[in-house]
């Protein structure tokens, strides 16, 4: 059985909803603690959203000094699959594993709805059960999810086909180029707003049931890797 590894800080919501994602998907939830220096031997690791912290500095400023961040980063580098949503994907971004930031939503309202997103890359190693130009729906929950990035950055972003998720139906939150996700240049690395998490299981009145292509995708790429 792949064992995904569900990380834990401080602030943390999710990581009980990640878990049971992770099982329902067919693979053993491992949770990880903030303040150890121990992957545990994970084939996969999932940083859930929540407000790390209490969100103090900037989003996920300060969990992206923790103790097990230290294992992380070096691991994901080397190829180690990472999903990051929500606090999870400001936490990737401040550790430097994806560029750009999350910024204050455009017109500084908390946003908790559904909202459609559309797969521009099904090649990463967490999207591969979808279809290329695959519209979804998943819940966003965020006060801070607006994606801005340099100039620069944003082109190379669209140039090599890392922007993996696209919000449809109109921009939520102000994100630059509709950007709800995007991935790091081996695609191992994923980082969106919205949750997958959320929407594996019609009982708890998710959306919709897409959130599960992310835990099929993942297990997949292990299986085959």
């Amino acid at each position: 059985m792949m064992r995904v590894g569900v990380v834990t800080f401080p602030g943390t919501l999710d990581d009980q909803d990640a878990a049971r994602a992770v099982r329902l998907a067919g693979a053993e939830a491992v949770p990880l603690w903030h303040a150890d220096h121990d992957l545990r031997g994970v084939d996969a690791v999932f940083l859930p959203g929540g407000f790390s912290y209490g969100d103090y500095l900037r989003c996920g400023a300060i969990s992206r000094f923790a103790p097990l961040m230290e294992e992380l980063i070096p691991a994901a580098k080397a190829g180690l699959p990472v999903l990051g949503t929500c606090n999870g994907f400001q936490i990737l971004c401040e550790a430097h594993l994806l560029p750009g930031a999350l910024t204050r939503n455009a017109g500084l309202h908390y946003l908790c709805r559904d909202q459609g997103i559309r797969v521009e890359n099904n090649a990463t190693a967490w999207t591969g059960q979808f279809d290329q130009g695959q519209e979804i729906l998943l819940p966003i929950k965020h006060g801070e999810g607006r994606y801005v990035a340099d100039a620069a950055t944003l082109a190379e972003l669209e140039r090599a086909g890392r922007v993996v998720f696209r919000y449809t139906g109109g921009n939520p939150n102000g994100s630059l180029n509709d950007i709800a996700g995007i991935c790091n240049e081996a695609g191992n690395v994923v980082g969106l707003m919205p949750h997958p998490e959320h929407a594996v299981e019609e009982l708890t009145g998710a959306p919709s049931v897409d959130g599960r292509g992310f835990f099929t995708s993942i297990l997949k790429k292990l299986v085959t890797a």
